[in-house]
């Protein structure tokens, strides 16, 4: 029997609310845990399903803007037995569009999971792309789908590891004044050096997209050592002027079978964002671990907020 349902309302406005107030781990709690889970938004290509829907969640909706007004204008909920759903409109302004009104609609699908009522299908719609909605092409949660997909596995499972991501900053002025084909060979060259002293330092060359990397390493002072290589290497190099930065941070891994997502990840790539041409830039976690050896020189530490994370992080410089 269908009957309207108080309690389904209530866990739909608290993943509105979560959404709004950027509290991430409520987000990942109000989802299935399982791979029937579907994540459904505005953009083409925008379907996703299981797991890598609960790891990206919070980098999906980190980067929306902030709000300055948030409207409930429809709301309503219904289960029967072990399912409901939920359908509910918004009205929203955004801080950096202050003079615009975005109508959101919202459709959740729940089911009964011992006991308590979780998410199991999201679809989410404005009548405008991604990039007119909140400035940016939301791409983290299928970036995280295509790394899966990739099939890339770590040679380490368990205990910390420290993640290095490296990226080219100016990669298109290169390419526009080389030209595609010239350029995507020094690309090449260019990822097969890092790869070397990657390996060289005792870490793991994940994997390469675009312009970047991911590597691995079971100590950080590792990915020290690997990063103050690579600049170094870059800056001797015969070929052209590579501006490149890099981020690191040491946490705890999240591992299933060979796929590999998890905080540690998102946060290094966070703190690479931060990084200016020519830098190293690395977590107060990897700092800490590292210890007072003469090896390594930091600046004094810089509190900060990275997108998809709560609460201020402090990030240092390697000098």
């Amino acid at each position: 029997m269908t009957r309207p349902s108080a309690e389904i309302l209530a866990v739909a406005r608290r993943w509105i609310g979560a959404i709004q107030h950027r509290r991430q781990i409520e987000l990942r709690n109000l989802l299935s845990e399982h791979a029937h889970l579907r994540f459904v938004g505005t953009g083409d290509g925008e379907l996703w399903a299981g797991q890598v829907v609960r790891e990206g969640i919070a980098n999906f909706f980190g980067a929306i803007p902030a709000f300055l007004k948030h409207e409930e204008t429809f709301a309503e909920a219904f289960e029967n037995g072990d399912t409901g759903w939920a359908c509910l409109t918004h009205e929203l302004v955004f801080a950096n569009q202050p003079e615009r009104i975005f109508f959101v609609r919202t459709t959740l699908i729940f089911a009964l999971e011992d006991g308590v009522w979780k998410i199991v299908h999201r679809h989410g719609s404005v009548p405008f792309p991604n990039m007119e909605f909140v400035g940016s092409a939301q791409t983290a949660i299928a970036d995280l789908v295509a790394a899966a997909r990739e099939g890339f596995s770590l040679d380490q499972r368990e205990g910390f590891a420290s993640i290095m991501f490296t990226d080219i900053v100016n990669s298109s002025r290169l390419a526009s004044v080389m030209g595609d084909r010239l350029w995507s060979a020094e690309v090449s060259r260019h990822f097969a050096a890092l790869r070397q002293h990657i390996e060289e330092s005792g870490g793991q060359f994940v994997k390469s997209l675009g312009d970047g990397t991911m590597s691995s390493f079971a100590e950080p002072g590792q990915a020290l050592d690997a990063a103050r290589a690579i600049l170094q290497s870059t800056a001797r190099s015969d070929g052209p002027a590579i501006a490149l930065r890099i981020g690191i941070h040491t946490g705890r891994l999240v591992q299933t079978e060979d796929d590999f997502f998890g905080t540690v990840v998102n946060k290094a790539a966070r703190i690479t964002a931060l990084a200016a041409p020519g830098e190293i830039r690395v977590s107060d976690a990897t700092r800490r671990m590292v210890g007072d050896s003469g090896d390594h020189r930091f600046s004094e530490p810089v509190p900060v907020r990275l997108e998809g994370l709560e609460g201020e992080h402090l990030v240092h410089r390697l000098v």
